[in-house]
């Protein structure tokens, strides 16, 4: 694949959790939390790491075996959204090298952004507590749009914000549902083969422009002097 794929293109757009932050030992401990309150066993964080990207369906589902459609899914649910916000940045962190990439971006003059699946419950305190979010040139969250991803909705709205063709945009995920979002909203896209990558995840047949194995790998598919 050749980065004159990437020519022209105008701005960067990021998911979140898995892609730019590290949020799995977080979202991990709230989890856990609710299974020790029940006398339960504490599971290891690497029990949660590769379902993070799920949010609370992948949480609830490590820590206690139910899916959406267990009756006590809701109530669960809830009570793991309170017990992430009690702990939303006890360790989350950038991973390794998205500062470097994000100075970066700008100094060549590229917008960027971050559009996840995550609710404004918890993004609105996030971008408040994690410099990070501070140079975004828009942030569109899982509840901004009457649509989550993997529908485009999300990403055309943050193209719009940004005054952009959605073909001028990158989107970078690490989860399937994200490259189906920007193929859906006609962007290129890059599949973060670093993030919350499950043991099955086959990359390969999610059909993006490029896969990159750290962030700083995302510049070599930029057409930039």
């Amino acid at each position: 694949m050749s980065a004159a794929l990437f020519r022209g293109v105008r701005a960067i757009l990021f998911d979140l959790d898995g892609t730019l932050i590290d949020s799995a030992p977080d979202l991990g401990w709230a989890a856990d939390q609710m299974r020790t309150r029940r006398g339960l066993p504490s599971l290891p964080l690497e029990c949660y790491r590769s379902r993070a990207g799920s949010g609370a369906r992948g949480m609830l589902q490590v820590a206690f075996g139910i899916d959406s459609q267990h009756e006590e899914y809701e109530t669960l649910k809830e009570e793991f959204f309170l017990s992430y916000e009690s702990c939303l940045t006890r360790v989350t962190q950038p991973f390794p090298e998205v500062d470097a990439l994000l100075e970066q971006l700008q100094s060549r003059g590229l917008s960027w952004g971050i559009v996840t699946n995550k609710s404004q419950r918890f993004t609105v305190p996030l971008s408040r507590d994690l410099a990070v979010f501070r140079q975004a040139s828009t942030l569109i969250s899982g509840d901004t749009t009457p649509h989550a991803k993997p529908h485009p909705a999300p990403l055309l709205e943050a193209a719009r914000e940004l005054n952009l063709l959605p073909s001028q945009c990158v989107y970078v995920g690490d989860d399937e549902r994200d490259i189906v979002a920007g193929r859906a909203a006609g962007m290129r896209t890059v599949a973060a083969c670093y993030g919350y990558l499950g043991a099955d995840a086959d990359v390969n047949s999610w059909r993006a422009d490029a896969e990159v194995s750290s962030p700083l790998g995302l510049l070599k598919w930029l057409d930039l002097p």
